[in-house]
């Protein structure tokens, strides 16, 4: 035989030993984020809410708990199919292939109370207090937001438990519910969690967690969060907050400081006040930008200077990037499954513990390099990982002393560069898109509703107006650059 034709024959073994549990509890795992959520802890959560079986059965619940977790972990396959992925790497073990129906049959016997509670051991801070971007002074910076894009099925149930938004032609064409967390700025973790109906506003949700607050952290929150009884009650938790005002709002003067700052009272909170001017200067040396102000309990302004709380009131954005790891990286902008408000509470909470666990898998990882910002981990990486060890059944159990795992070694292995600003040039529009954006904008009658739903027939061509015509090509103005 030629030896390159040897070389070519050559083939290798490998063997994997994969640990899992016994019995019918095999296919109850979700990778290597079962080390994060462990049997133990699965079958605790169980038992306090009263929920495990009371005799043994092919699908126990504690294999209910992880398929709800690798339910939110795959939204795209179906029942079926996500029990395909649990099990992809447990051939041989003679496993039964439960049918869709007897799948939700399961939820239904886990229930919501187990699932829930499961999410609130998970939440809470996860940042060191010397990692980068998780404390300001001695505070810890968490914000309060809240976010209306998750959608659910349309269905009658769920119009009733929820309702529908208004949109610019009537109503959305999904049912949203309205989530509101708390979160850590610095590592995007949830330290708790609300939802429900969009008909509460988002400080009568935001109350419900104001028992997580306590007088280590330092809360940023935006104009929707800053009536005089709201801020009231946070600063009775001990909390310090740094909150932007409405426009409308004038609170009164009682002191100035020497950084130009004023001392107020807001719903009786003694505060400082700050007026931020924003300034974005284009690569052209186009500059544009506006004025904002600030309220906060930290009254020091040596301690505090008011430049050092503009720049931190940034962080605040780091509470929308968390939104859009759950909605789009996650959730890939899919609507929720349950077409009823249990099942959909169920489901959310099931959503809200896989994004924690993945978010725990990443911190740990990046606090294992001292001096990494936890801004620079990809998500993206952490979701795509996890759901290939699922199917796998990878890394289900492996050494207490390594943090990292595979999903952290994945993460630290493709880190995003430090960020920079990033600020937009001006653009100029053509006249023809002018054109068309007015004929867009144009109002349409009720009565021609009919006719707009047809395709129209082609109409003759006809010359460019005049006015529009020689009309000269125009830089936008500074408020088009944002």
């Amino acid at each position: 035989m030629r030896p390159q034709s040897a070389i070519c024959a050559a083939v290798t073994t490998i063997t994997t030993t994969i640990t899992v549990a016994a019995g019918v509890f095999a296919p109850g795992h979700v990778g290597e984020l079962t080390r994060i959520v462990p049997f133990e802890l699965v079958d605790a959560v169980l038992e306090e809410t009263g929920a495990r079986e009371r005799r043994l059965r092919l699908l126990p619940s504690r294999v209910g708990v992880y398929f709800l977790l690798a339910m939110c972990l795959f939204p795209r396959p179906g029942y079926l199919g996500i029990w395909a992925k649990m099990t992809a790497g447990l051939g041989g073990l003679g496993l039964a292939v439960p049918s869709a129906k007897a799948l939700r049959e399961l939820r239904r016997r886990v229930g919501i109370k187990p699932v829930k509670a499961l999410f609130e051991v998970l939440a809470g801070p996860l940042g060191c207090p010397r990692a980068p971007g998780v404390m300001f002074g001695r505070y810890r910076t968490v914000a309060f937001d809240g976010c209306r894009s998750i959608r659910v099925p349309d269905t009658g149930r769920n119009q009733g438990w929820l309702g529908k938004l208004k949109a610019s032609l009537g109503e959305t064409g999904y049912p949203a519910i309205q989530l509101m967390t708390l979160c850590e700025t610095g590592t995007r973790a949830l330290i708790g969690a609300v939802f429900g109906s969009p008909a509460d506003g988002e400080a009568a949700w935001a109350r419900r967690l104001l028992h997580l607050l306590d007088e280590t952290m330092l809360v940023l929150m935006d104009r929707g969060f800053d009536a005089g009884g709201f801020l009231g009650e946070v600063a009775a938790t001990k909390a310090q907050f740094l909150v932007r005002l409405t426009a409308t709002r004038r609170p009164p003067v009682l002191r100035h400081l020497p950084d130009g700052s004023v001392l107020s009272l807001i719903g009786g909170v003694k505060v400082r006040l700050i007026e931020a001017s924003v300034t974005v200067t284009c690569h052209d040396g186009t500059q544009y930008g506006g004025t904002c102000r600030l309220a906060t309990t930290l009254l020091d302004h040596r301690a505090y200077p008011a430049a050092a709380l503009v720049t931190l009131y940034h962080e605040r954005w780091e509470h929308e990037i968390a939104y859009l790891a759950l909605r789009h990286t996650l959730l890939n902008g899919r609507v929720l499954r349950s077409e009823d408000p249990a099942g959909l509470e169920q489901e959310m909470w099931a959503l809200l513990a896989v994004y924690q666990a993945l978010r725990i898998a990443v911190t740990d990882a990046v606090q294992a390099v001292p001096g990494t910002d936890p801004d620079r981990a990809s998500y993206q990486i952490a979701v795509q990982t996890a759901q290939n060890l699922v199917t796998t059944a990878a890394g289900i159990t492996g050494p207490a002393g390594d943090l990292a795992g595979r999903i952290g070694r994945a993460v630290l292995a493709s880190l995003h560069p430090p960020r920079r600003p990033r600020v937009c040039a001006p653009r100029q529009i053509p006249a023809q898109q002018v054109e068309q954006a007015a004929i867009r904008q144009a109002p349409r009658h009720q009565e021609d509703h009919r006719d707009h739903c047809r395709d129209p027939p082609r109409p003759a061509r006809r010359d460019t107006p005049t006015e529009i015509r020689d009309k000269p090509r125009r830089t936008l103005t500074p408020l088009h650059c944002g």
